[in-house]
């Protein structure tokens, strides 16, 4: 069963496992999703951003389900680093065979956070454009909406970082690092503005 599919129970008891994977990589999808979800609790206020919240609602749909998708691909990828691992390492040969997957390995396990960090970047432009056109009564909604998005950022980078850390290639690695830098710099601040936005909403109610 992936792990979309298993009841919160199910997926925190499967965390809290003796069990390597899923880890922090599938944690950090999932509070990407879970924003994605309730940025698309868009609800009107004017009759003229109808089609506006339509739109978004689609597009935050979208989103919640890719990230759920990325949950398993990481998932997935850091089995395929564990198995390296555990290759065998006592012939010169069968060394060389460990090294290499084991480096193939942790690139692949780079792209599933870097597109977790793209996906809730996207999430948080996509919030950003909806303040002010929205329900007020939805702000503290919209307020977790950002949290979330921006712990799925944040705890996606991590494990960018952890991953290529670990890397031979170096020009790959700091190629992965820049492209998630990229999207912290353009990310938090909006993360930053779209919260503050949302308490000063909560707080005038």
């Amino acid at each position: 069963m992936e792990l979309a599919e298993l009841t919160v129970r199910g997926f925190t008891e499967e965390i809290a496992s003796a069990s390597p994977a899923p880890g922090g990589g599938s944690a950090a999808a999932l509070a990407g999703a879970v924003g994605a979800a309730l940025t698309a609790m868009v609800r009107k206020k004017y009759e003229a951003v109808q089609e506006l919240a339509l739109r978004a609602q689609a597009q935050a749909d979208a989103l919640r389900k890719r990230l759920l998708a990325a949950m398993e691909q990481d998932t997935q990828a850091f089995l395929q680093v564990s198995a390296a691992y555990a290759m065998p390492k006592q012939t010169p040969e069968e060394k060389q065979a460990r090294s290499s997957a084991i480096e193939q390995g942790l690139k692949a396990c780079t792209q599933p956070p870097l597109a977790v960090m793209q996906l809730c970047a996207e999430g948080l432009e996509l919030l950003e454009s909806l303040l002010g056109k929205t329900n007020a009564t939805a702000a503290s909604d919209f307020g977790v909406a950002c949290l979330s998005l921006r712990a799925g950022m944040q705890g996606a980078w991590l494990n960018v970082c952890i991953n290529t850390g670990s890397l031979h290639d170096a020009a790959f690695a700091a190629g992965a690092r820049a492209a998630g830098q990229k999207l912290l710099d353009t990310g938090l601040p909006r993360a930053d503005r779209c919260y503050a936005a949302m308490l000063a909403a909560c707080s005038e109610k």
